[in-house]
């Protein structure tokens, strides 16, 4: 059996095709180590392919091919914590438009959207963040589901799968609401 040493090295010999066993030996523990930091699978999986991403292309630059599996890791660790970083960024930007949000008094005789509004963002607070962010971002921001992508740092497929969860959660959330009134 080819050690990780073997194949680095016929890879930076230029069989790019070995890349392929690689990636099979090592894209569970990446996705793994990226859960471990993250605590979202959907998130890990993406941080881990990104991962292979910054792998492939730096793979010619490493000097000590017997050492391939703690140096990828070290990649999906740093892109991990980036993660966290941009994530904790931008729950603090959203806390703070949430701070703002609620010193803003709304008074609409015309209609009674208000307290309907008040109720959709109750549920939306009532939501998971990662969903929060992507609704926020989609809705407030006016954010197509591809700039959404690129400001998380998550796939396109992602952004659409949270955007869909969230919007059915929160359906759920405003029916009981219905039926209690």
């Amino acid at each position: 059996m080819k050690t990780d040493k073997d194949i680095v090295l016929k890879v930076q010999s230029g069989y790019k095709q070995e890349i392929a066993e690689l990636v099979r030996r090592w894209h569970k523990p990446f996705c793994e180590k990226a859960y471990w930091i993250v605590k979202d699978a959907d998130v890990a999986k993406d941080i881990a392919q990104e991962s292979w991403t910054v792998i492939i292309d730096k793979i010619y630059q490493l000097e000590k091919p017997e050492r391939f599996g703690s140096w990828a890791l070290r990649i999906v660790c740093n892109n991990s914590m980036d993660w966290l970083n941009k994530t904790s960024r931008i729950r603090h930007h959203l806390n703070q438009l949430e701070k703002e949000q609620e010193n803003v008094v709304v008074i609409d005789d015309k209609n009674d959207n208000t307290l309907i509004k008040f109720k959709l963002l109750d549920a939306i607070k009532k939501l998971p963040m990662h969903q929060q962010e992507v609704l926020r971002l989609f809705y407030t921001e006016d954010c197509s589901l591809k700039e959404v992508s690129k400001i998380l740092n998550i796939s396109v497929g992602t952004a659409k799968s949270r955007l869909f969860h969230s919007r059915e959660k929160l359906k759920k959330l405003l029916k009981h609401y219905t039926y209690e009134n």
